[in-house]
């Protein structure tokens, strides 16, 4: 079948359009020519949305070495030391640097304005608009590229393959749904900064787009995925009668808001020393565990004992929202319970964001640095997009052109979808996103999780006669939930951001990474 295509080069090519994309057109604009493209609009990423801040050791009370600490604490003996040590002593110099690109963190006659995170040891965490760090960052970050010439933005254009011959990457095929033409993209650089896949849960944090698809075409490549089982989860996400959710960010308890039960009670004491400021999965798994003994599907989160004007002019964006849902968040007791939040797994890399694919990198939430471990320590992820977004840039300056990538068009042919196939997917979507919130949810069972991964067969089976841009999506979704049913199978322990009932204790045999690659046998990587 023959089809219209978009021949477009470019020197760096990075593969969406969230913090860690931007930021590195933003490194790259002054070394050659780079490319940004992104399947939906640039407002549309998981960043946009980050509330919380950014976390780095700005305060002369502070050090890297504390934040070090924090981050190895909370990762339950899975951190790479040295992705880590990089990422707090380079993070407070991206951070310097962004302000001298002229972002502005909300600050006052004593300088920046430091929120106090779970898992956090300082005041640390820099912040923009109250509670709109993301929006605030995205946006400031939006104007930069947009007045660069060396950078191009390609919005509504889904990535369909990478062009890989298993060894080194030459580039992307994409639709352009606005010209309805396929483009081709060659570059010696190609960047994945697509964001991560809590999309696929029920009880999501996350915007429809994050499923996953950066994951699953850096898999089809054939590069190295790791830490797949380790889903965290948040756990203050509002949980009205009529179904909404938003996020109600860890800042909140930083200032002291409480967790109380459905009783009424406060509970954290009998599950942390930390109490509300412990790390996510110590809180999560202590409010579900606090829902299940109540038989209730929330607990609440308690401001009233704030002043009430801080809370509203330091969480404005919250309050709205919680007056829109008919709660007053100085006030009222707002009903909570833990959502899908961020992958921690994703696209193994090195410590300069390389892949096993020549020419291929990762940053941000789709990548897996070793930064994070079994759990992320709240706010490190914006400081990882950053950090690692530049060392992308910076290993990958300088290389020419991978090779020539001409040839007969070999992806998906999005163009072909047949309006017959929406029925059945709709039909495999509802049931992957119930069946992963059922079964690889914050607590997981063997038995539960073997009839899922089943399930997920029987569809990928199906998938493979549904033709565009259903077969497509369909075919992502499932190999991600594959990626991470199998990976929870296999993690026959309890540790950080992974939890299981039939396997309740962390297991020194599992103090290793579980990596897949297509076609090949799971290893462990110490």
């Amino acid at each position: 079948m023959s089809t219209e295509i978009i021949d477009v080069e470019c020197d760096f090519l990075v593969v969406g359009g969230g913090l860690a994309g931007l930021y590195a057109a933003v490194c790259a604009s002054s070394l050659g020519r780079c490319v940004v493209v992104t399947k939906q609009t640039l407002v549309q990423s998981n960043s946009y949305w980050a509330q919380g801040g950014i976390a780095a050791a700005v305060d002369p009370e502070d050090s890297p070495v504390f934040h070090q600490e924090d981050t190895i604490a909370a990762g339950r003996g899975l951190c790479d030391g040295r992705a880590v040590q990089i990422l707090v002593e380079e993070g407070r110099e991206r951070v310097t640097d962004l302000i001298n690109l002229g972002m502005k963190f909300d600050s006052d006659d004593s300088g920046l304005l430091l929120g106090l995170e779970g898992g956090h040891s300082k005041r640390r965490v820099l912040h923009a608009g109250g509670d709109s760090t993301g929006k605030e960052m995205i946006e400031f970050l939006i104007s930069f590229v947009s007045s660069s010439e060396s950078v191009t933005i390609l919005e509504l254009v889904t990535v369909t393959d990478i062009i890989s011959d298993g060894e080194r990457c030459y580039g992307v095929w994409g639709y352009d749904e606005g010209r309805e033409s396929y483009v081709r993209i060659s570059s010696p650089c190609t960047i994945v900064a697509t964001g991560g896949a809590s999309a696929l849960y029920s009880r999501t944090t996350n915007p429809e787009g994050a499923s996953g698809e950066g994951i699953s075409l850096a898999w089809r490549a054939g590069a190295e995925i790791s830490d797949m089982e380790f889903v965290q989860f948040h756990p203050t996400v509002f949980s009205g009668k009529k179904g909404d959710a938003f996020l109600l960010t860890e800042a909140i308890r930083g200032e002291g808001a409480y967790l109380l039960n459905a009783r009424g009670a406060r509970f954290m004491e009998h599950y942390s020393s930390l109490l509300e400021l412990a790390p996510r999965d110590v809180v999560s798994k202590a409010i579900h565990s606090e829902m299940r003994s109540c038989g209730e599907d929330y607990v609440y989160l308690d401001l009233s004992h704030m002043d009430p004007g801080f809370v509203r002019k330091r969480f404005s964006n919250i309050d709205r929202l919680c007056r829109d849902s008919g709660f007053d968040l100085a006030k009222d007791r707002i009903p909570v319970a833990p959502a899908a939040h961020y992958t921690i797994g994703g696209v193994r890399t090195s410590l300069m964001g390389e892949t096993n694919i020549e020419g291929l990198y990762a940053c941000g939430e789709v990548s897996n640095t070793g930064v994070h471990g079994a759990n992320r320590l709240a706010s490190n992820s914006l400081l990882e997009c950053m950090v690692f977004a530049k060392r992308c840039v910076d290993s990958a300056s300088g290389r020419r052109h991978a090779g020539d990538i001409s040839g007969d068009f070999e992806g998906f042919m999005l163009a072909d979808t047949r309006e017959a196939d929406a029925g059945f997917f709709n039909e495999a979507k509802d049931s992957i996103i119930g069946g992963m919130s059922t079964h690889l949810g914050i607590v997981r069972e063997r038995e539960g999780m073997e009839e899922f991964v089943a399930r997920l067969e029987e569809f990928s089976s199906a998938a493979r006669d549904v033709p565009g841009w259903f077969g497509f999506k369909l075919g992502t979704m499932l190999d991600v939930c594959l990626l991470v049913a199998r990976a929870a199978l296999l993690r026959k322990e309890s540790r950080g951001a992974h939890m299981r009932s039939d396997h309740p204790e962390e297991h020194s045999d599992y103090e290793k990474h579980l990596v897949f690659r297509k076609n090949l046998e799971i290893y462990g990587a110490d």
